[in-house]
């Protein structure tokens, strides 16, 4: 009977261990930031992107998964005022680039995550954009409340082959570069 008892107590603690070794930390969106640049030929765009939701996934403080979802309706440019902006911002929301009005959110699930010391973490997320998904990865750093991490996107991997010149010839100085930079800043 003893025995018995020492296995059902073991059993117990070993349950409760599982249990806690996971901590689900909800990003607030109101705090975090995601910045976008698009370059062309003759310039370039920045601007914003609001978060819709967003978690990260801890195991004994070390990173081990997250799940965001981007509200692509809040696109928006910074560099611009007035008319200018109006119109990009149209034009993004369109179907040429990230049609908001089908597409209204994009997602980034993380697959596979590698720890690289001092809180630094190479992650492969699968991206959705328009209904698309591919991998994409990038290092993230977390520290205490905050993560951050800057990577490139192949907007033609989503169908946004809009100036494009791997699509379309003679373009010019109106050719638009196919990867755009996002810089992001999580808070939790």
């Amino acid at each position: 009977m003893k025995n018995l008892k020492s296995i059902a107590l073991a059993f117990v603690v070993a349950l409760s261990t599982l249990a806690v070794t996971a901590q689900t930390k909800k990003v607030d969106v109101s705090k975090s930031t995601i910045n976008w640049v698009g370059k062309k030929v003759t310039g370039e765009h920045s601007g914003t992107v609001a978060l819709k939701s967003g978690a990260l996934v801890f195991k004994k403080k070390a990173l081990t998964g997250g799940t965001f979802t981007v509200d692509m309706t809040t696109l928006t440019s910074t560099d611009l005022t007035g008319e200018y902006l109006g119109k990009l911002n149209g034009h993004l929301k369109a179907d040429d680039f990230f049609g908001t009005d089908k597409f209204p959110t994009s997602t980034l699930v993380f697959k596979t995550i590698a720890a690289k010391g001092n809180d630094l973490y190479t992650v492969t997320a699968d991206l959705t954009i328009k209904g698309k998904t591919n991998p994409v990865t990038f290092d993230i750093a977390v520290k205490g409340n905050t993560a951050t991490t800057s990577f490139k996107v192949d907007r033609t991997k989503y169908d946004i082959k809009y100036g494009s010149k791997s699509f379309f010839e003679g373009l010019g100085d109106k050719t638009i570069y196919d990867d755009f930079d996002l810089t992001v800043n999580l808070k939790f």
